[in-house]
């Protein structure tokens, strides 16, 4: 089943067009890569699929209706929550602060603490660090944090900018690593990641953007077999 399905979808800021007509899916279940250089409309493509940017034109459908013009959270009450690049941690509050904050549009307690349980059992380190400033953890703890934060709301899709950027190759790995394992719990991911070896080893399905158009796809490995990705991406 299609979860998402992104229809000539062009996007702008004033004068510059950052994405044009770019058409993609996602289906129930898998992890789909969107790769390409910064720059190529990656990051714009998630922050309206979350409703956080106005699409000049195109459809964006979420579980077979029309999100494009939904307020941001309508678009999270849906199923559809976003880690954002840089993982913007809230400082000042603590690492359960942090994650209650994940759950705001859900008054039931009872789910909320189960859901809590399930983040903490997923990473243990942030119920180590729980009453901890969620500004004094490391990068790699941060973006665990975020990625924690928003399952707190239980998504059917999670949407992950940039999950490795800064971070140590040993963390690098293990968020990887927690990706396919949310995958295998039944969360469907689309991801944007700069490390386009690893983002394709996990990927299902992959797309190629280039200056703001879908220039290539396939499955992820088909993507790393391809000549034109390993001269532009692998470093091959």
């Amino acid at each position: 089943m299609t979860m998402l399905k992104i229809d000539n979808l062009s996007i702008s800021y004033g004068a510059i067009e950052a994405v044009k007509d770019v058409s993609f899916e996602v289906r129930e279940g898998e992890v789909v890569s969107l790769i390409g250089a910064n720059g190529a409309g990656k990051t714009s493509i998630l922050r309206t699929i979350s409703g956080l940017v106005r699409p000049k034109s195109g459809k964006i459908e979420f579980l077979g209706q029309e999100i494009q013009k939904s307020p941001a959270r309508k678009i999270v009450a849906s199923g559809l929550s976003q880690v954002p690049e840089g993982r913007h941690v809230f400082s000042g509050l603590t690492v359960l602060e942090n994650l209650e904050m994940g759950a705001f549009l859900n008054n039931n307690r009872e789910e909320n603490q189960k859901n809590l349980k399930m983040v903490f059992d997923r990473f243990p380190r942030l119920e180590e660090r729980k009453n901890q400033d969620a500004a004094t953890l490391s990068g790699g703890e941060q973006q665990m944090l975020a990625m924690g934060r928003a399952l707190m709301s239980k998504p059917k899709l999670l949407l992950l900018d940039e999950p490795s950027m800064g971070l140590a190759p040993i963390f690098i790995q293990e968020i990887f690593d927690i990706i396919q394992d949310i995958q295998k719990q039944g969360t469907t991911v689309l991801l944007i990641e700069q490390n386009a070896n690893k983002a394709l080893s996990i990927a299902d399905r992959g797309y190629v953007l280039e200056t703001g158009k879908v220039v290539l796809t396939g499955t992820g490995q088909e993507l790393l077999a391809s000549d034109e990705v390993r001269k532009a991406y692998l470093g091959g």
